[in-house]
């Protein structure tokens, strides 16, 4: 039993009287228009959510060539990374495969001498490393992303550029 004070007893709710405070549901309810709000700010900020599917393909096939180069290191065997523009898809190490969404327009810069067929551009990573070099180059409209594998090293970074004409 509680401890009695005039009014009623300590550490038990007086009958009809409401607790204070947000249910689970209210909370939840809030957390998720935030995230919306949060999802749609993000869209219109970087540039629409076009922009992102395009940043979102450079850094996915940026991380592929990277894992073609570890791989031509770590099992010592040359491995070949290939790119069709026309198609929008491209083909790695290990069986991995993967396409860009429809409207991004693809370009290849690469060694003629590795060119698996008309059209199609691969870059070739050797086991210590180095490769044939090259650029992939994602745009969309007055976006775009380059790709960029050196030769000498084989390292692979992505940066902003200016569209090709």
């Amino acid at each position: 039993m509680g401890v009695s004070r005039g009014d009623g007893i300590i550490g038990a709710q007086r009958v009809g009287e409401r607790q204070r405070g947000f249910s689970l549901l209210e909370m939840l309810l809030v957390m998720a228009l935030i995230a919306a709000t949060g999802l749609l700010a993000a869209g219109v900020l970087t540039g629409g959510f076009d922009r992102m599917a395009l940043r979102s393909g450079a850094k996915d096939m940026a991380a592929q060539l990277r894992f073609a180069r570890a791989h031509a290191i770590a099992s010592g065997v040359p491995q070949q990374f290939q790119v069709d523009p026309a198609a929008r898809t491209w083909q790695g190490a290990d069986g991995r495969a993967g396409e860009l969404p429809g409207e991004v327009q693809v370009r290849f810069t690469g060694a003629r001498e590795v060119q698996p067929a008309a059209g199609i551009g691969a870059i070739v990573f050797f086991g210590d490393g180095a490769s044939t070099g090259g650029r992939v180059q994602l745009s969309l409209g007055d976006a775009a992303w380059n790709v960029d594998v050196a030769w000498l090293t084989g390292e692979v970074t992505l940066r902003r550029g200016e569209v090709a004409r």
